[in-house]
């Protein structure tokens, strides 16, 4: 089954291609024969994997022939060879006059044949005999479609050629539709006969998973689908390529509903099942999947044998899958398709009969099915109760997504349903914190604003605190601390609350990066708790946050003491927000200020792990592994950081957990040069946090004048970083110190570049904040000063190339980062240092050996603006960059490192797909990586293996892993 609109990419099937192409031509020896059964229902790609082989096969030297089994019978013997043979003669030239004689005369043996069983072994004989003159010596392969319908005769021919009685070297490749192999199908006996031929292979071709699902319809599309889209497409085709094209096809074209073709095909070979199975795929297609075989016994009430012989038929058609655990559709979209051809009072009765065998069924109630049934029975009242307990069930579990989806439905059946037992508030308030916990925040404040418009009165201190919750987790800090305020302000707040206000308020300002004022708060939510029994939750969030402000500001041993004690504190109370918070502020406080990056980044990824254990993967998981991913980039494991990167990102995150990534993501593409990924990471950024503060608005313009920079735009990059100087509410003196860094990097590049004056206002404005931070790092604690003096290093060696670089004032750079172990800051302050003394015409070799080191380290990275700058220097200085040590040079016996030694263990993943020749969209979406980052990478590898084509670089790669 061939679409006939477009062509779409064949995805998913490359390993299948090549294994059938070595059964068929690279694993058979002389004279043998060998063949490969595909077998797979209609739709999965069997016709697509045929041309693809085909085209490998002929490539490859072989004679192939192509033809198709007709559905009428036996009407007309040998139909596909003949096919085949007419086919192949039409493609011949004049130049080949001998072969197209050989082909004449084998059609011309079908014409004289007069027929009579006696002759049957004759003609198979003179048939083989014209093969062998046809093939001249050359592999011969015979490709057939729709063997399912194959005449008698052909059948006969195969299991002639292929037990090797016709002395010729002949493969064969078919397809078989699976459902069509029914009863005494005469295939089945041929096909059971040749599996005893040990080159005789049968493989089912199984539809596409998940991932190639989404592929191929991203391709067909033209664009990467939508969360939503992609989930459907998933559900609705299961996994058959052909599906998955034409509903694809309908989302390009934006036509709605299913399509006729569809809609017939399915119905077509659901109307072709016996009565009983008919029955029973109608059955499975209304309930909740899987469906167990006692269940569809009580929905139907057949006869238990009589059912199995039915789920048989239905399985054999490939409409259903059966399992231990019960039946499903094969494809969701029978569902679809079923679903209007039974008349409402049928569908009705069905999910009636299905609901009332649920209840009546001893053991556990299966709350979430009883809900669905239920409520498409047309019975809101009996369906709320269940979709209220399945709600409780899966907030037990720690299942959000899901409490949130049994709560939405029991508001919708609440208002349904119209009883006066119902409390609508309640739910209300059940349906928000669901959404909260799983990450839908601007829902999660929608239904709080209903439920304050349904109670109705001045907003409580309790409404007070939960909008402040979800306006931070929307990344609306400054409303967030608003409400906090008006909550402690309130009249009815009570000791509690106001512990927990208080509580909240200090986990925020941490966040806001007012660290002296989240440790004045947290003492007070701790002095409010004691006074409050069971107050675990307000001890966990304020001692994070006192530990925090005491390890940055005064002692850091100290502080991180009691932060990892609210850990620990957190872990036996059991609450996964507590248990979250926890991990959260340690995890920052060890990547952050105190800059033990290794066991900050360990902590981060353990505490993702357990938080995703949790049920709150969407939310602090993804902040967990950006936290992780900014420590990764810091020491520099870069490729590393983009996998776990990568893994976040597959939440999908919203609020101020993306902000978290998005930026993290985007110090990647800065430090990699994929300037439009950066660009629309930073908007993206710039959107969510209105209202935000400093400790997520200083980084964003930070970022945003680095991009500007190496765009050559130091007008911008000024202006961003004028913008984040107004942000003078923050305790963090080690972003401003990063910013400040930017400020003065854009003025000494505006004053090389001569594109944009210097403006001396700034320069001042910038020494004046640099002289602030280093007063105010001086009170910070030691990890603290020694991150900033980092940073202040910098800034006194971008002041120098003002009025003429010092080489000295990066020296100091160089030993500050290299003491770290921050390799991109060394490795711009070696390129600084070494364009210094290039510029004194002192030292030439001393800049020689800096321009190695910093390139080294560059290329390490794959940070591809720098390793630009690097090679500019060098070719203007005539340094060569390949240069080596002596004394390396002069001793090297030992064989050089393979070829790949260079790059890194990103870019040989890379190259590796290169070398299976994918395209950079198609690798991208294999490694969770933008096109245009692939396309950075796939720069780099040229440049590092000097090579200018794939075809170059795939050679490289193929080499070194034979080796």
């Amino acid at each position: 089954m061939a679409s006939d609109v477009d062509t779409a990419p064949l995805v998913g099937r490359a390993e299948l291609v090549q294994t059938v192409r070595s059964a068929l031509l690279g694993d058979v020896a002389q004279g043998q024969t060998a063949a490969v059964f595909l077998t797979g229902e209609s739709g999965v790609g069997k016709t697509r994997i045929l041309g693809e082989v085909g085209v490998r096969l002929r490539a490859a030297g072989a004679l192939v022939l192509t033809g198709s089994c007709l559905d009428i019978g036996d009407a007309s013997p040998l139909h596909p060879l003949l096919q085949a043979l007419r086919r192949f003669d039409a493609d011949l030239t004049a130049a080949q006059a001998r072969t197209s004689s050989a082909v004449r005369g084998l059609l011309q043996v079908f014409a004289d044949e007069t027929g009579g069983p006696e002759g049957a072994g004759t003609l198979l004989e003179r048939v083989s005999r014209g093969l062998h003159l046809i093939a001249e010596g050359r592999p011969l392969v015979l490709i057939l479609d729709d063997l399912q319908w194959v005449d008698r005769s052909t059948r006969q021919l195969l299991l002639y050629l292929l037990a090797g009685l016709g002395d010729l070297q002949l493969s064969v490749l078919a397809a078989v539709r699976a459902e069509s192999l029914q009863g005494a199908h005469p295939l089945r006996r041929v096909l059971t006969e040749l599996r005893r031929l040990r080159t005789v292979r049968v493989l089912d071709l199984s539809p596409l998973d998940r991932a190639d699902t989404e592929q191929l319809a991203a391709a067909v599309v033209g664009r990467p689908l939508p969360v939503e889209a992609a989930e459907q497409v998933w559900q609705r085709s299961g996994g058959n390529p052909f599906v998955i094209e034409e509903l694809a096809r309908d989302l390009r074209d934006g036509r709605d509903g299913l399509s006729e073709t569809l809609r017939e095909i399915f119905l077509d070979r659901v109307d072709a099942l016996p009565q009983h199975a008919h029955a029973v795929v109608h059955a499975v297609a209304a309930g909740v999947e899987p469906v167990q075989h006692w269940l569809l016994a009580e929905v139907l009430h057949l006869p238990d044998g009589e059912l199995i012989e039915a789920a048989r038929a239905a399985v054999a058609h490939r409409l259903l899958v059966s399992a231990d655990d019960g039946y499903r559709l094969r494809h969701r979209l029978v569902a679809e398709v079923l679903a209007h051809e039974l008349l409402p009072a049928e569908r009705s009765g069905l999910h009636r009969r299905y609901a009332e065998a649920l209840t009546a069924a001893p053991g556990e109630l299966r709350q979430a099915r009883l809900a669905h049934h239920w409520r498409l029975a047309g019975e809101p009242a009996r369906a709320l109760p269940a979709a209220v307990g399945a709600a409780q069930e899966a907030e037990r579990l720690h299942g959000y997504a899901e409490a949130h989806r049994h709560w939405t439905v029991a508001l919708q059946l609440a208002g349904d349903s119209a009883s006066p037992e119902v409390d609508r508030v309640e739910l209300l308030g059940n349906a928000a914190e669901a959404a909260h916990h799983c990450g839908e925040h601007a829902r999660a404040l929608a239904l709080l604003e209903e439920l304050a418009a349904v109670r109705g009165g001045a907003p409580s201190c309790a409404l007070h605190i939960r909008r402040a919750r979800y306006l931070a987790a929307a990344g609306r800090s400054a409303l967030a601390e608003k409400e906090y305020e008006r909550a402690l302000d309130a009249a009815d707040c009570s000791p509690r609350e106001r512990a927990t206000a208080a509580a909240r308020l200090a986990e925020l300002l941490l966040h806001l990066g007012r660290y002296a004022d989240a440790g004045r708060r947290a003492r007070e939510a701790l002095a409010l708790a004691a006074e409050v029994e069971g107050s675990t939750t307000e001890v966990v969030l304020a001692s994070s946050a006192l530990g925090f402000s005491d390890a940055y500001l005064e002692d850091p041993e100290a502080g991180l003491a009691v932060v990892r004690q609210a850990l620990e504190t957190a872990e036996r109370s059991g609450q996964p927000e507590d248990v979250a918070c926890a991990y959260l502020h340690l995890a920052e406080l060890l990547t952050g200020p105190l800059n033990i990056l290794e066991e900050g980044v360990v902590v981060a990824r353990r505490g993702a792990e357990r938080v995703a254990e949790l049920g709150l993967g969407r939310t602090y998981e993804t902040r967990l592994l950006a936290i992780a991913t900014n420590g990764l980039f810091r020491v520099g494991q870069w490729a590393e950081a983009e996998k776990v990167l990568a893994a976040a990102l597959r939440h999908r995150p919203s609020g101020a957990d993306a902000v978290e990534l998005l930026l993290a993501r985007c110090r990647l593409s800065v430090g990699y040069g994929d300037i439009a990924a950066a660009d629309r990471d930073l908007d993206a950024v710039a959107t969510v946090l209105a209202g935000g503060g400093a400790r997520h608005v200083i980084p964003l313009l930070t970022l945003r004048a680095g991009l500007s920079m190496w765009e050559g735009r130091h007008d911008v990059a000024r202006q961003a970083v004028q913008r984040g100087l107004t942000e003078s509410r923050s305790d963090d003196v080690t972003i401003l110190s990063a910013l400040v860094w930017h400020g003065l990097r854009a003025e000494a590049e505006a004053h090389a570049s001569r594109t944009v004056e210097v403006d001396p206002t700034a320069v001042r404005r910038l020494r004046d904040v640099t002289e602030r931070v280093a007063r105010k790092s001086a009170s910070a604690a030691r990890p603290v000063r020694s991150v900033v003096d980092g940073f202040l290093a910098l800034c006194a060696a971008e002041v120098s190339r003002l009025d003429g670089s010092d080489p000295e004032l990066w020296a100091a750079s160089v030993a500050e980062w290299d003491r770290r172990n921050h390799p991109y800051p060394a490795a711009y302050s070696r390129l600084r240092q070494a364009e210094a003394l290039l510029a004194r015409r002192s030292r030439v070799a001393t800049a020689g050996k800096l321009l190695r080191e910093a390139y080294e380290v560059a290329q390490a990275l794959g940070a591809v603006p720098l390793t630009s700058e690097i090679r500019e220097l060098a070719g203007r200085a005539r340094v060569s960059l390949a240069e080596r040590d002596s004394a390396d040079a002069a001793g090297s016996v030992e064989p050089a490192d393979d070829e790949l030694a260079t790059l890194t263990s990103r870019e040989r993943e890379v190259l590796a797909l290169v070398a299976e020749g994918l395209t950079n969209r198609e690798i991208g979406q294999r490694l969770f990586i933008s096109e245009r980052t692939i396309g950075v990478h796939v720069s780099h590898i040229f440049d590092k293996l000097q090579v200018r084509t794939r075809v170059q670089a795939s050679a490289i790669h193929l080499r070194n892993a034979r080796g």
